[in-house]
């Protein structure tokens, strides 16, 4: 297994996530982002034409940008996602095929977690990050509780 691909320092330490965004929206508003100062840019792979959008926003964008995509659930996905030039890889859940795939590629990873287990066990397989997936159902204390249990180095 390669080795974890490291989550950049960002500096406003968000990801944007452009649900339902199309293609032809995808150079604009990736431009748009980035030059508020959103480095990271996600866009869910239950998008009309995702990837086809990650590659837009990938072409206008410098290579500091985080490009990626969201909802990232079978290998082929992180194949669709490396042709199309990006860099993220946002999960809901974690799959150790997609994981492997990713690292492969040297992408960053940010597999969703609910449980301490399944944080420990993305840890192992090489996550740049972790996404408590869903935080709303864990709520402010259920992370702050599984966060108390994680290594002091893992960011969420």
């Amino acid at each position: 297994m390669s080795q974890t691909a490291p989550f950049p320092k960002l500096k406003r330490g968000l990801v944007a996530i452009l649900r339902g965004l199309k293609p032809t929206e995808a150079m604009a508003m990736g431009q748009a982002l980035f030059d508020t100062g959103i480095e990271a840019i996600e866009v869910p792979l239950n998008s009309p034409q995702p990837f086809s959008s990650i590659a837009r926003i990938v072409q206008v964008l410098p290579k500091t940008a985080l490009v990626g995509a969201g909802t990232v659930l079978t290998p082929a996905d992180v194949d669709g996602l490396h042709q199309a030039g990006g860099r993220l890889l946002v999960s809901p859940n974690i799959d150790a095929e997609v994981m492997a795939r990713a690292m492969h590629y040297g992408m960053v990873t940010m597999p969703g977690v609910f449980t301490p287990t399944e944080a420990f066990l993305a840890i192992k397989l090489g996550a740049s990050a972790l996404k408590f997936f869903p935080a709303s159902v864990l709520g402010a204390g259920g992370i702050s509780a599984m966060r108390a249990v994680l290594p002091a180095q893992t960011l969420v």
